[in-house]
């Protein structure tokens, strides 16, 4: 039986600041450009046109039709991304509890969905299940809030 030592405090200081700052960069490299992006092209007739375009389904669940960007941004690449596209939107913060609620259940499904068909469970399956319970969450959400008047 071989005894591990524990790493001195400077040591584990130093090994938690170089893991911070490196997922730091990781996470802004993704959020930045998006941010920017989409604060960008906020005023634009092709978001106006899209947002349009997708207001009829957004509406379901109380939510402008630009934030199915932050839904395509949550499903193929990660919450970060889609946190960045809501920034520049002006959610209220109803608006933004209902798509943490949607996107914390159905996210990353590109990644996720390789990694559950890798370990031989029906990725397909799973990752569509994913997608339904988000959307039963979300009108139900939206339901519990129309019925309260809100």
């Amino acid at each position: 039986m071989s005894v591990e030592t524990v790493p001195s405090i400077p040591e584990r200081l130093k090994t938690g600041i170089i893991s911070g700052l490196q997922t730091s960069g990781r996470m802004i490299r993704i959020v930045l450009p998006l941010y920017i992006a989409v604060d960008l092209l906020k005023g634009t007739e092709a978001v106006n046109l899209l947002g349009r375009l997708f207001a009829p389904a957004m509406k379901l669940f109380g939510l402008p039709g630009e934030a199915a960007f932050a839904f395509v941004a949550a499903f193929l690449l990660n919450l970060y991304a889609a946190l960045a596209v809501m920034a520049p939107l002006d959610l209220t913060p109803w608006q933004v509890t209902q798509c943490g609620l949607m996107m914390g259940i159905a996210h990353n499904l590109l990644v996720e969905g390789g990694v559950l068909g890798s370990t031989g469970a029906p990725a397909w399956k799973l990752t569509l299940g994913r997608v339904i319970i988000a959307v039963a969450a979300g009108l139900l959400l939206n339901g519990v809030r129309l019925l309260s008047g809100g």
